[in-house]
C-alpha cells in the first residue's frame, strides 16, 4: 500500500468540541502504543504528515515501526475553529486534547499506552498534559518527546512575524535546512493564531519550572542547532533538565536542523530517535503516582482537571 494512503482524517468528540485529526496505524497488528502528536503555533496536524517530502512524515514512519499516531489539530484550529475562534489557554487545551484522545481510545487499540510527541507551542500543552496526566490504567502515559521548546525566549524572538514573509523564515532557520518546496507546502499548514494563545506568553518561564517539577515520566527535549526562538547558552540548557526530577529528562541537539524540525532534512533522523526513545519508555517500569511538590502546585494555574472519561 502507498504509505500516504495509510494516513486518514477523522473528527473526534472532545466533550462536545469537534477536534480534527490525522491518524496512521500499523497494518495487521495491534499497535505497540499510540503517539499523541501536538503541533506548534499557527500550524495544523499535517505538520507531522510530510507535506513537502514523504521522508519527513512522522505518521507513516511510526506506523511502519508498529505505532499508531494520532496527530490532533489543537483547539482553535481545524474543526474546532468555529467553536473556539479565540482558541483556549494552555490548561484548557490540554483538557480538550485529552478528551479527544479518550474518544479515540474508545474505538481504537492503544497498545501499552500513550507517548506524547510535540513541537514548540504544542510542547507547552504536552508538558501540561504530562504534569497532570490522570492515573488511568487503561490509558497510561509512557513519556514525552518535545522539540523546539525551552524556557526563556531569545531576545527579539517575538518581534519577528509568525508568517513566512521575511521574519517568519528567520525563526525557521536557514532555508537550506528544508527540502525544496517546503515553504510552498507549509502555506497549506498555516492558520491564524487564536488570540488566547498569546495571553500566557509572559508567564511561560515560571510555568515551565512548575510543570516540570510535577512530571513523573521520562522526557526527551530536542533543540535544533539553528534554533532562534530560545535562549540556549550553557546555563539555560542546564536549567532545562534540572527543572525535572533527577535523571528524568535529557536534552539533545539536532544537527543541521531549524526550528520546524519535523519539516526539515533532519526530520527522519529526529523521528527515528524519538521512536527509539518511545521504545525505551515501553520497557521502563511505570511510575508510581506521587503528589506534586507544594511549590509547583502553587505556581501552576489549576485550570480544568484532566479526568479519565
Amino acid at each position: 500500500m502507498n504509505p500516504a494512503l495509510r494516513t486518514r482524517s477523522l473528527v473526534l468528540d472532545a466533550a462536545g468540541v469537534p477536534v480534527s485529526a490525522l491518524v496512521a496505524e500499523p497494518e495487521h497488528r495491534t499497535p505497540k502504543a499510540v503517539i499523541l502528536a501536538v503541533h506548534g503555533r499557527g500550524m495544523r496536524a499535517a505538520y507531522f504528515a510530510g507535506p513537502a517530502h514523504p521522508d519527513t512524515s512522522l505518521l507513516t514512519l511510526a506506523a511502519d515501526l508498529g505505532y499508531s499516531v494520532l496527530a490532533l489539530d489543537r483547539p482553535g484550529h481545524g474543526a474546532s475553529a468555529h467553536r473556539l475562534p479565540q482558541g483556549q489557554l494552555i490548561a484548557d487545551q490540554a483538557a480538550t486534547l485529552h478528551a479527544a484522545l479518550t474518544d479515540y481510545a474508545r474505538a481504537h487499540p492503544v497498545g501499552a499506552g500513550v507517548q506524547l510527541l510535540a513541537h514548540s507551542f504544542g510542547g507547552k500543552i504536552a508538558l501540561h498534559l504530562a504534569a497532570h496526566w490522570p492515573d488511568d490504567p487503561a490509558l497510561p502515559l509512557l513519556g514525552a518527546d518535545i522539540s523546539g521548546l525551552a524556557q526563556h525566549y531569545a531576545p527579539g524572538a517575538w518581534e519577528r512575524p509568525d508568517d513566512l514573509a521575511g521574519g517568519g523564515r528567520l525563526n525557521w532557520g536557514p532555508l537550506h535546512l528544508y527540502p525544496p518546496g517546503t515553504f510552498h507546502a507549509a502555506r497549506t499548514l498555516l492558520t491564524p493564531v487564536p488570540a488566547l494563545e498569546s495571553r500566557e506568553l509572559a508567564t511561560w518561564p515560571r510555568r515551565f519550572t512548575a510543570l516540570a517539577a510535577r512530571v513523573r515520566v521520562p522526557v526527551r527535549l530536542t533543540l535544533a542547532d539553528h534554533e532562534a526562538w530560545w535562549r540556549l547558552d550553557g546555563a539555560h540548557r542546564a536549567a532545562l533538565t534540572a527543572a525535572f526530577a533527577p535523571g528524568l529528562a535529557r536534552l539533545v541537539t539536532a544537527h543541521g536542523a531549524g526550528h520546524n524540525l519535523s519539516l526539515g532534512h533532519a526530520a527522519r533522523p529526529y523521528h527515528l530517535r524519538a521512536l527509539a526513545f518511545t521504545d525505551d519508555c515501553l520497557t521502563r517500569p511505570r511510575p508510581t503516582p506521587a503528589a506534586a511538590p507544594a511549590a509547583a502546585a502553587a505556581d501552576v494555574p489549576a485550570g480544568p482537571v484532566l479526568a479519565a472519561v
